[in-house]
């Protein structure tokens, strides 16, 4: 997959099949949009998704917004989708204030767009003007054919980036990982910790992740864990350690089960499986120990009465 990032010119040479949003989270309503790209690669063209590198309501509406997903984490999601570009357009204020109508004009001739597969709430453009009437309006013109695909529901809702959030800030992560289609990960550097973990035989490895990340609630997870492509089971905290003395950030420590190795510096991603309880503060270490080694069993219990 080719990435463009970084640069209001972007240009891509080859005829191709479009979908635009901020895709956060890239949910099941989402790959429904993306399922319409396979009969258009098969005729020539190729598929592209175009996004935004901030959440617009940053910028918009001076709101501070967690992403289910971060850039990074977005294309390694796309990447394995299959998708051939990801345009990664920065929300510049010349963006922010773009008219619906050039803005069509600007993807339509700089990325050769012959298909566009957009959602039936899509909205682009100053004040949000833009939407799929307004594409058919401009296909003729421009030469693209317009796919307007319906929101899926659950449960009579619409499955929405929204919707998964809530599900994730509420720590229902059997409920989000249904909506997402995929279990709900956090992909991060592990970085060195206070060695808590090691002191007491459950050495842990530690991830601070970006800032704009949503975590779920503070609390006990049942995940399992990759690095370098290899699977792990795990116990995750996610929290600030509040039995260790001291500001702690936010932060995601998880011990794996049957593994030893240095894993500093690296990469790993964490998936939820299920919650198992509430972040506790602990009367002394030995505390923290003995329930550290009752939540691996219930670890091991799970794995054994849910065969992964």
């Amino acid at each position: 997959m080719k990435y463009i990032r970084n640069t209001t010119d972007f240009y891509i040479e080859e005829n191709t099949v479009i979908s635009l949003g901020k895709f956060d989270g890239i949910h099941r309503g989402h790959t429904k949009l993306l399922e319409h790209f396979a009969e258009k690669k098969a005729k020539g063209l190729c598929s592209v998704i175009f996004t935004f590198d901030i959440p617009p309501r940053k910028n918009v509406q001076h709101v501070e917004a967690k992403v289910l997903t971060t850039n990074e984490e977005k294309m390694y999601i796309f990447e394995q989708l299959g998708i051939d570009y990801l345009v990664e357009c920065p929300f510049t204020p010349e963006i922010m204030c773009m008219e619906a109508e050039d803005f069509i004009a600007k993807i339509a001739r700089q990325l050769h767009v012959k298909c566009l597969v957009v959602g039936e709430d899509f909205r682009f453009g100053h004040n949000r003007r833009g939407d799929y009437h307004m594409l058919k309006e401009y296909a003729s013109q421009y030469g693209y054919e317009v796919i307007v695909v319906e929101k899926i529901k659950e449960e009579e809702r619409d499955i929405s980036s929204t919707f998964v959030r809530e599900e994730i800030a509420a720590g229902n992560i059997e409920r989000a990982n249904h909506l997402l289609g995929y279990r709900y990960f956090v992909t991060s550097m592990v970085k060195h910790g206070n060695q808590i973990g090691r002191t007491i035989g459950i050495p842990t490895i530690n991830q601070i992740p970006p800032e704009e990340k949503l975590l779920p609630p503070n609390g006990v997870y049942v995940t399992e864990v990759y690095i370098s492509g290899h699977k792990y089971r795990g116990i995750t905290n996610v929290g600030c350690k509040p039995t260790i003395e001291g500001k702690n950030p936010i932060g995601v420590e998880t011990h794996l089960l049957d593994f030893a190795g240095d894993v500093y510096d690296r990469f790993v991603t964490v998936e939820f499986l299920s919650r198992v309880r509430g972040e506790y503060k602990f009367t002394s270490v030995e505390a923290l120990k003995e329930q550290m080694q009752n939540d691996i069993a219930y670890r091991r219990a799970y794995f054994e009465k849910n065969a992964e």
